[in-house]
Order: structure tokens, then C-alpha cells, then sequence
């Protein structure tokens, strides 16, 4: 395998919606600018592509991916689409990083978008919920709101996980989607605020959950020589995971915990593993990760995650299968203050345990503020991966809050289903 470069990328502004463009021109705009940002390279050296885009249905259009590649004016060079549920930004993205350290090519383009808008609320729920066992668990209602809100209800009965520590995940979120621009819903929120809205599923608030939005974003990868030649300042890729777990959760077997480096079997011999608390696939796919990049301990080699929150339980319980704490205790770690940003008042009244390092934890705003344009996803996060370990924050937002100093490696994580298909890349400076 050959060592991968990031050398740029681009996202459009993720929102509601986007009635004026379809999807070519989202994804155009986002190309735009990610060449814009990067003047030597020009698409005669692009090799070809990888297209994300989660659903046929949203678009009402089949080879999409096809006719973006011609928008773009990447015809006739060679191109395929990666669909993975809410994994497939991520999948993309790994994808293209395939690509280049196959030596198949030499720079490819990771492209993916959605619009969801152009179908009512209910009707996208549904869609979405056909990534569920259409023959056993659609049928009796299977709509992720209820699968996350059964799986948070199990992690509060195991481990103690309060409704107060999951709305510190919202109000993180939010707040630090303030200095975003690309964010769909920034806002300054309280405990209070996301305890009060509509109640979805017990215990998810309409806070707790994530947006479905219009949005596109690309990156663009490409071998050490290539990465040289075209970018003063490209970011490699050292460690690429993925993990997959049953569709259906009751066929999930319980069994021993996949271990990191860090930790012992001892520390979770009570440990009733994977239960429906905890994403085996997200472990398998962080501890690939990990072994390739060689990091022995997340929490203290980490400079910044960008993880997957479609709930504000999923990233408790996904700060837990990274490793940033260990399994059970990923309330009391929100509630630490440990994945928050320093450079922000959140206006929360933390913990004050020490016993976890501070590492901040979606400082674009996640999922919960930015939106979740399922095919786009996985790539924005790459994005401001990019420009965290770039140090270009200011540069590329107008702000230089959430720059985190120094930022030297980030994690981004993909996630699909209740965890069917999950994905971990690790990104490092040069």
C-alpha cells in the first residue's frame, strides 16, 4: 500500500433545503471550491472518482453518481457509487483512499451529497428506514428514533447515563456550530431548552436528534508523489478501519469486548458485551484503525474527533467504543467537560474528574448542529478533519474559534444503521 494524501476539499452550506439547486450543482459548488483552494490542480490530473449518495428514492433518480461525473467534466474517466446507509460518506471515503494506494491512480475524487428535502419529513423517515430488516424489524415499526431511544434507555439502565449528560452532548454541539457557517442549526441552548422540546422517543428529544438537510461535500486524495507536487500542505491518511454488525440487533451475539491497546479484559470482566448499548462494528473498526496508524491510546494521541451523532446518545455511546473512556462511562465523560472545546463558555457546570484527557469531540458541530446529508457526511467531516490539521480554520469559516492549536492527528467516523456498517480514518499533519 502506498502512503494516501488529503490535498484539499469542499463543502456547500447544509441546510433544510436547497430548492434552487439539485444535486449536480451542490456538488459542483463543492468541487469549486476545493480546486479553488488548490490552483495546481486542474481535472486533466483528477484519475477519476467515487460517488456517495445514500438513496435512489430522495433524487428519484437512478446513476445519479453518473451524471454528476459529467457535470463535473470528469467524463469519461472512470467512476463508481458507494452506498452504505449513514456510513457511505465514510465508505467514500475509504474508498477513494483504495484507489490511490492500490495505485490504480494517482488523485481521486471522493464526491458525495443528498437532497433530502424533496420529500415530506415522514416520508424521508421512511426511506431511512429501510436501511432496517425490511422483513423483521420495518414492519413493527422500525424507524431509528425508537432504535436509538430503546438502545439509550438499555446504556441509562446498565450504566447510569442521565438525560442531563445527553442534552450537554446537544448543547456542545450547538453551541460550537455557532462559529460554523457551513452548520444547518447553530444555537445557543441549555439542558433546559433540549429537555423541553417535543418528545420523539423516549428519552430523545426532537434536540436529541439530528437533522435530515440538502448538502454536498468532496475531497480529494492522492499518492505521496502527486501530494508533493500539488500541495504545500497535504494531510496523510494513516489508518483506515470498518466494521459491520447484524442487521437485526437480537441476532447479535454476545461475547468477549474487542480490546484496544489500552485496555484489559479484567476491566470489563462484568461487562455484558455488545448488548444493545455499545456498536461491536465501531470497535472492530477503530481497532483497525488504530493498528494501522499506531496508537496505543486514543485519549492521549488524539487531538480531535469528528464522529457521528445522529443522537446525542449515539456519540456517548461511540465516544465509548473509541476508546476515549471506557465502556459505561461515556456520560460521566461528557459530563467531565473532557469533549469540550476550551475556547468556548458553554455556560455548563461540569464534573471536575480528571481522570479523562481533553479531547474535543465534533467541534464542527456534528451531526446534531450541521445537518446530515446522509452521502455528504462522512466527507465534510474529512473536510474539517483537513482543515483542523491544516491549521486553516480561519481561513476557510471566517472564525478561528474552533481551531484547536496544533492539532496534529483527528479521528472521523461513519456509522450506519444501528450499527451495521461503521467506518474509522485517521488524519495526521505532515
Amino acid at each position: 500500500m502506498r502512503p494516501v494524501y488529503m490535498i484539499t476539499g469542499g463543502i456547500t452550506k447544509f441546510a433544510k433545503a436547497h430548492p434552487e439547486k439539485d444535486f449536480r450543482l451542490m456538488v459542483r459548488e463543492a468541487f469549486d471550491y476545493a480546486l479553488a483552494d488548490l490552483p495546481g490542480l486542474t481535472r486533466a490530473e483528477i484519475d477519476g472518482s467515487v460517488c456517495s449518495y445514500f438513496s435512489d428514492h430522495f433524487t428519484r433518480q437512478l446513476k445519479a453518481g453518473a451524471m454528476v461525473q459529467d457535470y463535473l467534466g470528469l467524463c469519461p474517466k472512470p467512476s463508481r457509487r458507494i452506498e452504505g446507509g449513514g456510513a457511505t460518506g465514510g465508505l467514500c471515503f475509504q474508498a477513494a483512499w483504495e484507489a490511490v494506494a492500490s495505485g490504480r491512480m494517482e488523485v481521486c475524487l471522493a464526491m458525495g451529497f443528498e437532497t433530502m428535502s424533496r420529500v415530506n419529513t415522514w416520508k424521508g423517515n421512511e426511506f431511512i428506514a429501510l436501511a432496517s430488516d425490511t422483513n423483521f424489524d420495518y414492519p413493527v415499526g422500525g424507524f431509528y428514533a425508537g432504535y436509538y431511544a430503546m438502545m439509550v434507555q438499555r446504556h441509562m439502565h446498565e450504566f447510569g447515563t442521565t438525560t442531563d449528560q445527553m442534552a450537554m452532548v446537544a448543547v456542545k454541539n450547538h453551541a460550537n456550530a455557532l462559529h460554523n457557517p457551513y452548520a444547518q442549526k447553530p444555537a445557543r441552548l441549555t439542558i433546559d431548552d433540549v429537555r423541553a422540546a417535543p418528545m420523539v422517543a423516549t428519552p430523545l428529544t426532537i434536540l436529541d436528534c439530528c437533522q435530515m438537510s440538502d448538502g454536498a461535500a468532496v475531497a480529494l486524495l492522492a499518492s505521496e508523489e502527486a501530494a508533493q507536487r500539488l500541495c504545500s500542505n497535504p494531510v496523510r491518511i494513516t489508518g483506515v478501519g470498518s466494521g459491520t454488525d447484524a442487521m437485526r440487533m437480537a441476532d447479535r451475539p454476545h461475547g468477549d469486548v474487542i480490546l484496544l491497546p489500552h485496555e484489559s479484559a479484567e476491566e470489563y470482566r462484568e461487562l455484558r458485551y455488545p448488548g444493545v448499548h455499545s456498536f461491536r462494528a465501531g470497535r472492530m473498526a477503530a481497532k483497525l484503525a488504530y493498528g494501522m496508524a499506531g496508537i496505543g491510546n486514543p485519549a492521549e494521541e488524539l487531538d480531535f474527533v469528528e464522529l457521528h451523532d445522529a443522537y446525542t446518545s449515539s456519540e456517548i455511546q461511540t465516544c465509548e467504543d473509541l476508546g476515549l473512556c471506557r465502556y459505561g462511562e461515556g456520560g460521566r465523560f461528557v459530563a467531565s467537560g473532557a469533549p469540550f472545546l476550551p475556547a468556548i463558555d458553554y455556560g455548563l457546570g461540569f464534573s471536575g474528574e480528571e481522570r479523562w484527557s481533553r479531547i474535543p469531540v465534533n467541534p464542527s458541530g456534528g451531526l446534531l448542529a450541521c445537518g446530515h446529508p446522509v452521502g455528504a457526511t462522512g466527507l465534510m467531516q474529512a473536510v474539517f478533519a483537513f482543515w483542523q490539521l491544516q491549521g486553516t480554520v480561519a481561513k476557510h469559516l471566517g472564525d478561528a474559534t474552533l481551531q484547536i492549536p496544533d492539532a496534529r492527528r483527528g479521528l472521523i467516523h461513519s456509522h450506519a444503521g444501528t450499527g451495521t456498517y461503521i467506518t474509522v480514518s485517521i488524519l495526521e499533519s505532515v
